[in-house]
């Protein structure tokens, strides 16, 4: 009984004393996981070029190797705050001993307890929280050993002096000596350098512009500590004492970059490695990714000119719509007044609310709490629905965007309509620019990925390809007349007719009707063709999934800038398949890819030498979603569209071009896709909820010259090409309008010529007619060759 009496003495507290080790140690680190530790990091995002254009962070932190910190800057914080840290082993018994008696003569009065933590306990305290407790303090000791235990001290150093909080949102030494003194950590004095070593314990109390006698002795407390400790020699301290403290004032955490490829970036990231630190080690702020994405700055900045240009045109002389919103007047009022979006687009846009009026004039003020005035005759635009202007309507609470002008401050509108943009690259797919709407600050809605619209005669190439596939030609003969077909008893017959209600023009060439873009040709075709095969086409192109019925031939299916634009570049890249991408690849925070768009293997690629066989080249079969011959038919047909059909808006631009404009029934959207051998781009333009745009608005004249002002900026430095033609493919001469096959006249330059080089499959070329009557008179033709001849005299090429 004894002895079990004595097993259950020595036994029940050391069962007692495991039961707190584990309830202390639950949830914490271990050894192994914390010699892998790694701060949270921003992710860089780099263009096409590798410049840096924003960063995904949500606090300031730049990390810092342990090996390029100043020694000074280390020595200072360990003076300030540990001063025994290179020879504890994470816990300062002497330290405790004394804080426990100033916290019992605490629990009698109002002050705050205090803490003898090291700088090693400060890195465990970041991982186990700030309560204040004596539980907490327990297992911040034990994890503060765990650390000593896992990391060498220059290893605990590195992770302090990169994640402590030192005001100003900065975490970690070199944001915050960006934030104080607008420099890095390299460039800071000694002086500077012993007040970032004060801010560890309140950065809001030592702050150096509201408290600067408080942070100044503060800063020459650490400096003597410093002297004390041997790091640095009396007269250095007392050189620093005299320094004056001086710091820039506190500036905003940078907004990342607004702009729809940025954002689309950001939620393609989140949804491959998460968002947050929790979500794993390469999350998007947490894990210090490296991003190098397709973008262009050059065609992003011309996208976003060119489609807010276009936008803003259609609205010109359109009445005012009214204030954007209201906010309510009094105190604070700049805050609730950056607090509202507003589209302002443009950069000399602003933001502005009526603070009072003086007649038709109205008093403005701006988000930074400074005003002006808005003259009433740079508010004439006429209210919609009244016959009063906007400067007798406008009263204080509104909310306006107003520019300024030579002649003072103008009210400006935000458009109503909006619109979405890609441009691609042919040979990759990969994504040069995007734009989602008039601004993406207020605006998260990305037009170009998120809307699906009918895209008109823009999907009529679509058609034609598929029926070049099922025995036309471009120089088909199709009548463009009447077509009428029988749906089901129920819905009876549907007769279509062409846009605008343009009369027939009888028997044309196929190439014809895709330039002029005749509807009814184009059904005539497609009924031929078949629905079926033309709705295969477009789902293998990625366009969409239809029902095979005829009105999806003229458009009628829904799809988005960004599907459509692939399409096209499919076909420019000679039917093969393509995938549209905007990241190219990621790297973690130690350089290594862990994501690449493009993953083929290219065995011999990174050879040292060349070892004189072939050239090595990626892996991998190419699909073809379309014959490259049709391809090129359909492209040297579309190429006609720009030179005398409804793209000739874009002739200025002087280079090949080819591309297909398109209006939907209402108008409701214009639209506008095409490009060169190197890149396409697309766009529309249409009201969010599908309205009417007037009868004057078309593709040719709306949408057309939004991408000529686009590529007169975006393609100025790329080269002049023309379209490759693949094997397989013959050019023949023949009648433009007749296509029917011409000898001894050669095509010209000019804007409608007679005779044009056509391209067909071998076998589908017009056949040889020896007759003088098949010989144009508008132009000598010279003497009828035989088939012998004519090909000895081409070299076998028509």
């Amino acid at each position: 009984m004894t002895r079990n009496r004595l097993l259950l003495l020595i036994g029940l507290p050391l069962l007692l004393a495991g039961f707190f080790y584990w309830q202390a140690t639950k949830g914490l680190p271990s050894e192994a996981e914390l010699a892998s530790f790694t701060p949270a990091l921003p992710s860089t995002v780099r263009d096409v070029n590798g410049v840096i254009v924003t960063s995904y962070t949500r606090e300031r932190r730049i990390f810092v190797p342990y090996a390029e910190l100043p020694p000074r800057l280390v020595q200072a914080y360990v003076a300030a705050e540990d001063k025994t840290f290179f020879e504890h082993g994470g816990i300062d018994w002497l330290g405790i001993v004394s804080a426990v008696f100033t916290n019992i003569e605490s629990l009698f009065s109002d002050a705050r307890p205090v803490g003898a933590s090291t700088i090693t306990q400060q890195v465990a305290k970041s991982l186990v929280g700030n309560e204040v407790s004596l539980w907490r303090k327990i297992r911040e000791a034990i994890l503060a050993r765990r650390l000593e235990a896992a990391l060498s001290k220059q290893q605990i150093l590195e992770i302090y002096l990169n994640q402590i909080f030192l005001g100003r949102n900065a975490y970690g030494v070199e944001a915050a000596a960006q934030a104080y003194f607008g420099k890095s950590v390299d460039g800071l004095d000694l002086a500077q350098m012993a007040f970032m070593a004060i801010l560890p314990k309140a950065p809001s109390t030592y702050d150096p512009i509201r408290r600067r006698e408080r942070a100044l002795g503060r800063r020459d407390y650490v400096l003597r500590q410093m002297a004390a400790n041997d790091f640095i020699t009396e007269a250095e301290r007392a050189s620093a004492t005299a320094s004056p403290l001086e710091a820039i004032p506190n500036r905003a955490l940078p907004r990342p970059r607004d702009d729809y490829f940025i954002e689309d970036v950001r939620r393609t990231l989140i949804a491959q490695f998460g968002e947050a630190q929790e979500n794993g080690p390469n999350s998007v702020y947490g894990g210090g990714l490296w991003i190098r994405t397709s973008l262009d700055p050059v065609m992003q900045a011309a996208a976003e000119q060119a489609m807010r240009d276009g936008m803003t045109r259609y609205e010109a002389g359109r009445p005012w719509r009214g204030p954007v919103a209201r906010i309510e007047m009094g105190d604070g009022w700049p805050g609730r007044l950056s607090g509202t979006p507003v589209a302002l687009g443009y950069r000399q846009w602003a933001k502005a609310v009526v603070l009072a009026k003086q007649g038709n004039d109205s008093v403005i003020g701006f988000t930074d709490g400074s005003s002006g005035t808005l003259p009433g005759r740079n508010a004439a635009r006429p209210y919609r629905g009244s016959n009063r202007s906007a400067a007798q309507v406008l009263r204080p609470g509104d909310v306006i965007a107003v520019a300024r002008t030579p002649a003072g401050w103008a009210l400006r509108q935000p458009p109503e309509i909006s619109g979405g943009f890609v441009a691609e690259e042919v040979a990759t797919g990969r994504v040069r620019a995007m734009v989602g709407g008039f601004d993406a600050r207020a605006q998260a809605f990305n037009r170009a990925t998120q809307a699906n619209r009918q895209p008109g005669s823009t999907f009529k190439p679509i058609v034609y390809a598929t029926a070049m596939d099922n025995g036309f030609t471009p120089a088909s003969i199709v009548v463009d007349g009447s077509y009428c077909v029988f749906q089901t008893k129920l819905l009876g017959t549907k007769c279509f007719k062409n846009f605008n209600n343009m009369r027939s023009a009888g028997p044309q060439t196929l190439r014809w009707g895709l330039e002029q873009s005749r509807n009814l040709m184009t059904v005539r075709i497609a009924d031929a063709t078949g629905m079926d095969r033309i709705t295969a086409q477009a789902k293998a192109l990625g366009v969409g999934d239809y029902q095979p019925v005829l009105s999806i031939a003229l458009g009628a299916g829904e799809t988005t800038v960004m599907k459509l634009t692939n399409a096209y570049a499919q076909i420019f890249n000679q039917g093969r398949k393509l995938e549209p991408g905007l990241i190219d690849y990621v790297q973690d925070r130690s350089g290594k890819v862990i994501w690449r768009r493009d993953n083929r293997g290219c065995p011999g690629c990174n050879a040292a030498e060349w070892n004189g066989g072939p050239m090595p080249r990626p892996q991998g079969r190419i699909e073809q979603v379309m014959d490259a011959r049709t391809a090129y038919q359909i492209l040297h047909v579309m190429e006609g569209v720009i030179q005398r059909g409804t793209g000739t808006a874009l002739l200025p631009l002087n280079r090949p071009l080819a591309g297909k404009t398109g209006t939907t029934n209402g108008p409701n959207d214009v639209w506008f896709v095409g490009g060169t051998q190197d890149v396409v781009a697309g766009l529309y333009l249409g009201y969010d909820q599908p309205r009417s745009l007037g009868g004057y608005a078309q593709g040719g004249t709306t949408a057309a010259p939004i991408w000529r002002q686009w590529g007169q900026v975006a393609l100025k430095d790329w080269p002049t090409l023309p379209f490759a033609i693949p094997p397989g493919v013959r050019m023949v001469r023949i009648d433009r309008r007749s296509g029917k096959r011409v000898f001894g006249v050669w095509p010209d330059a000019g804007y409608k010529p007679v005779v044009i080089w056509e391209a067909f499959k071998p076998d589908s070329e017009p056949r040889r007619i020896n007759r003088a009557a098949d010989l144009f008179d508008r132009r000598s033709a010279g003497p009828i060759r035989s088939d012998a001849e004519f090909l000895e005299s081409e070299g076998g090429i028509y």
